[in-house]
């Protein structure tokens, strides 16, 4: 097993590296960099900026800029360090992304690092939350639907798990918003932010519970969008191992019901669900937590991402990437070593 860790902390290294080459070269062909944006904030200060207008009024050698002084112009590519050739800003951002140095934001004046670490635990918690309130629906649901299959509430829940499934989560986020958190009377929750603006103030348990009603429709949020897959799987599994052979010996035995449920059929059952929840934590993660965080501005990396690629601050840009993409590499070495853990008759090493 250690050989086949080691194998796979290996493969990161070129990965992470095709990574970076394939992000690089989309941005270099992206219209609109951080010098238009600039340049277009710099000649109209009081008309947002967009990179848009920008892109469509300067051209790629800058020389559209229209009353802007060409030593401004200069001073502004050397500022982002645009006055190198491609290829040097590629090798310098390979060296610095090697010693996890990624560089300093363009218009938030502080290390990507910093922002990342300062974000990063938001969207964990986030993604955290969601997976434990998935798999605690999910899983006695599944197996309810199994023990009942066919019956009345095995159809009737498959039409609900149908529907949550079809339901995309922003539509969802925001169907939420409107009930609960709108001006009317149901105006429960609160529309944005992770904490309120008084959080510091609060005592440990109010700060606790502040947090807590912030987080309340994100998760319900992710968690009715996500519990569908897992609730069928865990059915399936329930279905498969009902039927196998040795079920019916331990029924002959004279085992009740309950005994062979619980201890034969759910661990056997369980082990391609359990052992697949770092992978659903980090698919959460990746997917759904990015535009949630957009709706409910939950100030985490889906946030940070959204804003980076709008203004197009690359340095964090790419430094999310390169952190989302770490992230994902190591959460599935971990999922590999959970199925070896569950089920020791897995080997790696062999395949």
């Amino acid at each position: 097993m250690l050989t086949y860790i080691i194998k796979r902390l290996l493969l990161i290294i070129p990965t992470l590296f095709a990574i970076i080459v394939i992000n690089f070269a989309i941005v270099q062909v992206a219209p609109g960099g951080p010098v238009e944006n600039l340049i277009a904030r710099l000649k109209n200060p009081h008309g947002g900026g967009e990179v848009g207008q920008a892109s469509a009024n300067i051209s790629g050698n800058y020389m559209a800029s229209q009353g802007l002084d060409p030593e401004m112009v200069a001073s502004i590519k050397k500022l982002y360090g645009f006055d190198k050739p491609v290829y040097e800003r590629f090798w310098l951002m390979v060296k610095s992304y090697a010693t996890f140095d990624l560089g300093e934001s363009y218009f938030k004046n502080a290390k990507v690092t910093d922002l990342i670490m300062r974000k990063l635990p938001i969207s964990i918690s986030l993604g955290l939350w969601s997976t434990l309130f998935i798999y605690l629906i999910a899983i006695p649901l599944g197996i309810k639907k199994a023990l009942r299959d066919g019956q009345i509430f095995d159809i009737w829940s498959s039409f609900v798990i149908v529907i949550a499934y079809a339901i995309p989560s922003f539509i969802l986020a925001i169907c939420l918003i409107i009930i609960f958190s709108g001006n009317g009377h149901m105006a429960y929750f609160p529309i944005r932010g992770i904490v309120s603006y008084n959080w510091e103030d609060m005592s440990l348990f109010g700060k606790i519970k502040d947090y807590c009603w912030h987080m309340i429709l994100p998760t319900v949020t992710m968690t009715i969008s996500g519990f569908a897959t897992i609730a069928m799987l865990t059915k399936n599994s329930f279905l498969e191992e009902i039927n196998k052979q040795y079920v019916l010996t331990a029924r002959a035995k004279g085992l009740t019901e309950k005994k062979v449920l619980y201890g034969h059929v759910f661990r056997n059952a369980m082990l391609l669900v359990i052992s697949g929840i770092p992978d659903a934590f980090i698919k959460i993660l990746f997917t759904s937590a990015l535009l949630i965080e957009i709706i409910f501005s939950l100030d985490g990396l889906g946030l940070l991402g959204y804003e980076a690629a709008i203004g197009r601050d690359y340095p964090v840009v790419f430094g999310s990437l390169y952190i989302y993409t770490l992230i994902g590499l190591l959460v599935n070495l971990i999922t590999d070593l959970t199925y070896v853990l569950i089920d020791p008759r897995i080997n790696f090493d062999k395949s």
